[in-house]
């Protein structure tokens, strides 16, 4: 990417006005098929979190751009199902007056098909673009209902007649070094799993799952280093890689080994329809079209996670250590950003410039990507738990506001997530109160000790608490898994009250509570924490968190009077911490800012 080429786009991707003669002509493709209703996932066939353009369905058809949710139109109704965290950004990107945002998971999609074809109907479903896990569970819901899944082919993709086209980059390879195990390691560790439970191979369709395997990189889709493609790995190690073969140059071919096949994806769907079983399948991550077409050729099914996801979780050493480096260099471009803010004159600046700013000090740092699209928002913007700045939508940061920036960047040694709320000149003095429970809640987490075997869910309602019990509450996990130079979301853990994952040492998790008021302001707080063994005076298997993210925490809106002693401790020994490992990093004159900043908020007790 050339020096002065954004990272991030800001142009306005969708009209609201252009869902109306979209949903019409899938309508009257619905009536010719003989059609009742069709459902629009906004996931592709590795049911990614990013979607490239040309994968985009529900963005197209609906104007909605968040990273989760579908839609599904029937001939008199259209709904548009999100989850919490975008409840407020679909109603300014969607047509109010022909979709309807639903809540979700609230109202559940076999609830509102009920509703919606009361006498039955026939519903349409692309099969590569759902789970198994999902195709079943709805059918289930369904029962009595008269209305039967019809899966074919894609009927968006019937009507979208400009659809872009693809632009895959090339794959790189990831060092073994920074891996901490070599590819072909990671290849016999997953055989002698195959072997041990008597399969004979599995099928990998997640993209994170593949590239973690074969300690390889991509630029197939923005902001994940990934490659997109379907892997076979059989009992003796061996893959079978369908993808695109001219992204694979010499240099990954020779590493990779004859042990490595790479075949054109056009070639998947007939290699497994002649695939020799018992083959291991993730009903929640692959497409029911993958357990179509394998059971055409009489292979047992074994269904199981996916192999890859929990090692891929657990990070080695080596992974954790490339993670506390990116995390120092992001740092330092962080500092230079906070500092740089302080220095513009109120009303000088709007969300886009901040993130142009952001995104400069990052490649200095040596970011070959952002980490995810930068989400910085100011106002009622801030609301809106993922809002994506654009030209339409971008506001000025005036006095009185909090600015809410969640970024980050993609490092060949690691992925950094981060958000901070900055207070712009004079802000209202009740904000105080709400930025401190949300940094109590961060706080705590952060230095929590739990006994080995405890969930995310179990963990979830420490952050919350503080927010509780002021009677607030915010809608959206505390926390997600965090890929290792790979995807800024990674499964299976999560600190979430739906997360049922034990935590293990070595999982790399966020820590991100937050407030929202509607129309009016935004608060998120968040750093990277990594799972660690912790000390216990009775000999307990303990385990606790490092922090990995290493910078200023806002201390202008905190009301010390709202935090314990323990908390303001833990406070003034984190930026004691950034002190004195990013402070070296730094010119003198961000040396002199960095100490300002963290400052301690009291003075040791003699």
């Amino acid at each position: 990417m050339a020096a002065d080429t954004a990272f991030q786009d800001f142009t306005v991707q969708t009209r609201p006005q252009d869902g109306l003669p979209r949903s019409a002509a899938l309508r009257a493709l619905l009536r010719d098929r003989g059609l009742d209703a069709v459902i629009v996932p906004r996931t592709d066939a590795h049911q990614g979190e990013y979607v490239t353009d040309r994968d985009a369905r529900l963005r197209w058809l609906t104007g909605f751009s968040g990273s989760a949710g579908f839609a599904v139109v029937t001939q008199d109704r259209a709904g548009v199902f999100v989850d919490g965290r975008y409840r407020v950004q679909v109603k300014s990107e969607i047509a109010l007056d022909h979709f309807t945002p639903v809540d979700w998971p609230e109202t559940t999609l076999a609830a509102w098909l009920r509703q919606a074809l009361p006498w039955g109907g026939r519903v349409a479903y692309d099969p590569w673009l759902h789970t198994r896990h999902e195709t079943l569970q709805l059918e289930k819901a369904l029962e009595g209902a008269n209305i039967a899944l019809v899966p074919g082919d894609n009927l968006v993709d019937t009507i979208w007649t400009d659809r872009p086209e693809t632009a895959p980059g090339p794959v790189r390879l990831h060092d073994d070094a920074l891996a901490g195990r070599t590819a072909a390691e990671k290849r016999a560790a997953l055989a002698a799993e195959l072997t041990a439970a008597g399969q004979a191979a599995t099928v990998l369709t997640l993209a994170d799952s593949i590239a973690w395997l074969l300690n390889i990189r991509g630029a197939d889709l923005p902001r994940n280093p990934v490659v997109q493609g379907f892997a076979v790995v059989d009992h003796h190690g061996q893959v079978q890689l369908f993808s695109d073969p001219g992204k694979f140059g010499p240099e990954v071919r020779e590493k990779l080994s004859n042990e490595v096949s790479i075949i054109h994806a056009e070639a998947l769907p007939a290699a497994l329809t002649t695939i020799a079983g018992p083959v291991r399948l993730d009903p929640e991550t692959a497409p029911d079209q993958i357990f179509r077409l394998i059971e055409t050729s009489g292979a047992t099914i074994i269904q199981a996670r996916d192999p890859v996801i929990l090692p891929k979780a657990i990070k080695t050493e080596a992974e954790i250590q490339g993670m506390r480096d990116a995390h120092l260099r992001d740092a330092v471009a962080m500092v230079e950003m906070l500092a740089w803010l302080e220095d513009q004159p109120i009303g000088s600046l709007d969300e886009i410039a901040v993130v142009r700013k952001l995104e400069s000090l990052r490649r200095a740092q040596g970011a070959h990507d952002i980490s995810f699209d930068t989400i910085s928002s100011t106002g009622p913007n801030a609301a809106i738990n993922h809002y994506h700045v654009n030209e339409q939508t971008n506001l000025p940061i005036r006095d009185g506001d909090l600015l809410l920036l969640d970024s980050g960047g993609q490092y060949r040694d690691g992925t950094t997530d981060i958000t901070r709320t900055i207070p712009i000149g004079a802000v209202p003095a009740g904000r105080r109160t709400y930025y401190t429970l949300v940094l109590k809640g961060m706080i705590d987490l952060s230095r929590l000790r739990f006994p080995r075997g405890r969930a995310g869910r179990d963990l979830d309602p420490v952050a919350q608490a503080p927010l509780w019990t002021a009677g607030l509450d915010f809608d959206h996990g505390t926390g997600h898994g965090v890929g290792a130079a790979l995807c800024v979301h990674e499964g299976p853990a999560r600190i979430s009250r739906i997360s049922e994952i034990p935590l293990e040492p070595g999982m790399i998790l966020s820590n991100e509570p937050g407030y929202y008021r509607e129309g009016a302001f935004g608060i998120r707080i968040e750093n990277l924490i990594v799972v660690s063994r912790a000390d216990s005076p009775d000999g307990r298997d303990m385990l606790g968190f490092e922090t990995l993210t290493l910078v200023p925490i806002d201390t202008r809106l905190i009301d010390t009077d709202l935090l314990s002693r323990d908390e303001i401790d833990w406070l003034d020994s984190y930026h004691a911490r950034v002190r004195a490992e990013v402070g070296p990093l730094l010119p003198a004159g961000l040396r002199d800012w960095l100490d300002q900043a963290t400052r301690p908020l009291t003075r040791p007790l003699s």
